[in-house]
């Protein structure tokens, strides 16, 4: 039985916002125990409770590596100390308290399309202040913040395979609780 979740689409989002899109202008900054960066073609690796940030999109790992294309664009990987999980978090547009954050034990951000590719024990929440809103979860989970489409497989490749494993998607109810009948007896 092939059991996948591909396109969860706007739906596990809160309303049509998006990740902030003034993250997308300004720098990337890197802060780590130890690095080493090529300064003529500006990537590099760090290493070391790894923190990189980009306006309010914050990112935490033991190890990064970064790579800048010709047109100035960062591919940024970021992997997990051995057992443990690297993680994103970034405020969205659309309300002065949302935010969507996930963990994987390997993270990779292209900076060119806004997308997060979470590789292993991956999970993407969004987030209502500190309630839960929805999210997804699977062994490979890509995260669209431009369109806010996330996509789920049961492989760490991004394929989906029979017998590969199971893909969950919770979808937070939006509607209001139904008013509390009268008792009997009081109008």
């Amino acid at each position: 039985m092939k059991i996948i979740m591909v396109g969860v689409a706007c739906l596990l989002a809160c309303g049509a916002s998006l990740a902030e899109r003034a993250d997308s202008l300004k720098p990337i900054k890197i802060n780590a125990e130890s690095s080493v960066v090529n300064t003529v073609t500006q990537g590099g690796t760090a290493e070391g409770n790894v923190v990189l940030t980009r306006g309010t999109l914050i990112m935490k790992a033991e190890k990064l590596t970064a790579i800048v294309d010709p047109q100035g664009y960062q591919f940024v990987t970021l992997l997990a100390a051995p057992g443990g999980l690297a993680t994103f978090r970034q405020k969205k547009d659309g309300g002065p308290d949302l935010w969507i954050e996930g963990e994987a034990e390997r993270i990779e951000y292209d900076d060119k399309t806004d997308v997060v590719k979470l590789k292993g024990r991956a999970k993407v929440r969004n987030l209502e202040g500190t309630r839960v809103t929805g999210g997804a979860e699977g062994a490979f989970l890509s995260y669209d913040s431009r369109k806010e489409v996330v996509t789920a497989t049961n492989t760490a490749t991004g394929e989906s395979k029979t017998g590969g494993g199971r893909v969950e998607w919770i979808i937070d109810s939006r509607r209001s609780p139904a008013p509390a009948a009268p008792a009997a007896g009081k109008q």
